[in-house]
């Protein structure tokens, strides 16, 4: 990188952190440090909302998940704009009727201290590894520039991190977020402009998206219904409707963005922008990825996008096989390029026998270029049995850092920064105060001082960052983090949604029952997705359905207490 590019990006990161501790100077009070004293704007929350759901891996993993499956992934949000109406309504005005810090203060106002205890406790295990997660992302950026172990930069994002929500707390989180959603989508917009403006002189935009049309890039909707499927329309409707009303309705690191609100207008407000808002900025990140793909077919792209790892294998006794795949590849590349030049003078003769000539040629000369990539990822294993083998998290970076403009570079690497200290900072900000509120507060020390919470949230702040650290060096064995993510959220959601919406809903039901039924729901979601092939989404639906349905069993057939 240049020097511009690193005064850009510091100094950008730089100006936000400064902003941030000097704008929330002075919280020394929990109610302040975990609720921000209920000062906020309906804008504010909106732009803070989408700052915690947009982590890094929302910038870097996205686009290679355009890149690999096309835009179908935007089906996922479909179900974002019914859930926000159903929170807005429901959830929030008996949040602030009842004055919570966390959503699980509810339920016990509703059940029992273990049934809060128990959803309190799914949050945390689930939150704590996402964090993992989206710390271990913009570390791979890191590691890709600088040449380090991904563990040793994944340690230095999370101290920092550690270090910046310590500081402020939810006020802190906040007041940053509008910074940082500025810096996300001006520079992922601008990244969009600049891959357009590099295809060749002979592409127009026009012929771009007909050619990304014609290689199955464009598959926003997909009505067929399949179990297996992960993306179309039933299950980003249904499945993604039930995942959103958890994450936003019940996973403190976004129920905090919306308590902070100055009033159940402001919060309400606040969500249902971000419900408007969502999927036209997750379309331009998955367009932006699909761009790329399409610069990829005239452009010859790496025979892998890690580059860091694949160097390393020029240092093993498999040097000469990967050169040798490498000739290969650059073969197929050459093929190819030119079959799609001849597919985009059909496009721009509107010849469609030549089109369907051309695309039924290039599904072979595709089929050899994977085959070549996966030998490579095998020539990869067998150097180092603990290499990462999927490269798509690395697409979008690794051209970034090749194509991009100086300068450039720094804003876009500041866009991924800024998205994993927002999101981060949310998170552990969250998980502080879930476990200080809901646990430590409530079961180990009821009769402390205010100042002695605070304090305790600072110290749980930094015990869970390093959890997250210690969970970011095992991230490299997942697949696609977008994907993993979403997947490691589905495992939970779902009980926990059901949980509340027995308590917000089903009156019948007591808390003996919907214990029992909460805690061999998960179970039975666990065991679905480790021995079933399901799509990730419909385990949200099935965990919350489970717990109902097994709440109304309990509640008929275990003896009740008086």
């Amino acid at each position: 990188m240049s020097y511009l590019d690193w005064g850009v990006l510091v100094g950008t990161l730089a100006f936000i952190a400064v902003y941030g501790m000097w704008k929330t100077r002075g919280s020394q009070n929990i109610e302040g440090y975990l609720k921000g004293n209920n000062s906020e704007k309906w804008w504010t929350i909106c732009l803070s909302i989408m700052a915690t759901q947009a982590s890094a891996i929302t910038f870097l993993s996205t686009p290679g998940q355009a890149y690999e499956d096309g835009m179908r992934f935007l089906q996922f949000y479909f179900g974002l704009p019914i859930a926000m109406v159903i929170i807005a309504i429901s959830f929030i005005p008996i949040y602030y009727r009842l004055k919570v810090y966390t959503a699980y203060e509810f339920l016990e106002s509703r059940f029992d201290l273990k049934t809060r205890s128990l959803a309190a406790f799914l949050f945390l295990v689930q939150r704590g590894l996402a964090a993992g997660i989206t710390i271990y992302a913009p570390a791979i950026i890191l590691s890709s520039i600088l040449g380090w172990n991904v563990n040793t930069t994944s340690l230095i994002i999370g101290l920092v991190v550690i270090i910046y929500t310590v500081t402020g707390g939810t006020r802190a989180v906040s007041v940053t977020q509008k910074q940082q959603m500025a810096v996300m989508m001006g520079g992922m917009i601008v990244a969009g402009l600049i891959v357009i403006n590099m295809l060749p002189p002979e592409v127009s935009f026009y012929d771009a998206v007909q050619v990304a049309g014609k290689m199955d890039k464009l598959n926003l909707i997909n009505f067929s219904f399949d179990w297996n499927d992960r993306y179309n329309v039933w299950s980003g409707v249904s499945g993604g409707l039930f995942l959103f009303m958890s994450y936003f309705g019940t996973d403190q690191s976004q129920v905090a963005r919306y308590l902070s609100g100055k009033s159940v207008t402001e919060s309400r407000l606040g969500l249902l922008f971000n419900g408007l808002l969502k999927i036209p900025m997750q379309f331009i990140i998955l367009f932006i990825g699909v761009m790329v793909f399409v610069f990829y077919q005239f452009v010859q792209p790496p025979v892998f996008f890690n580059k860091v790892a694949k160097e390393k294998l020029y240092e093993t006794p498999y040097a000469g096989n990967l050169i040798q795949l490498e000739a290969e590849h650059n073969a197929n590349f050459k093929e190819k390029s030119r079959v799609v030049r001849e597919m985009l003078r059909g496009i721009q003769a509107e010849d469609e026998p030549a089109i369907a000539a051309a695309r039924t040629e290039l599904n072979g000369i595709e089929a050899e270029g994977k085959a070549i990539r996966t030998e490579v990822k095998g020539l990869l294993q067998k150097a180092n049995p603990q290499a990462e083998v999927k490269d798509t998290d690395y697409v979008f970076i690794s051209f970034v850092m090749q194509y991009m403009p100086t300068g450039i570079i720094g804003l876009l690497l500041a866009v991924i920064f800024c998205a994993s200290m927002s999101s981060t900072s949310s998170e552990l900000n969250a998980l502080a105060s879930t476990t200080v509120i809901d646990m430590y507060k409530r079961s180990i020390r009821p009769e402390a001082s205010g100042a002695h919470y605070l304090q305790a949230s600072k110290l749980f702040t930094v015990g869970w960052g390093m959890f997250a650290i210690l969970f970011a060096t095992l991230a490299s064995q997942l697949d696609n983090l977008i994907q993993a993510v979403n997947i490691l959220g589905s495992l939970f959601y779902g009980t926990i949604l059901g949980i509340f919406v027995v308590g917000f809903y089903l009156k019948s039901i007591k808390a003996h029952a919907v214990f029992w039924a909460a805690v061999l729901a998960e179970a039975l979601v666990i065991l679905t997705y480790t021995t079933t092939e399901i799509g990730f989404l419909w385990l949200n639906p099935i965990g919350c359905l489970l717990v109902i349905g097994l709440g109304y069993f309990f509640q008929a057939v275990l003896p009740q207490k008086r």
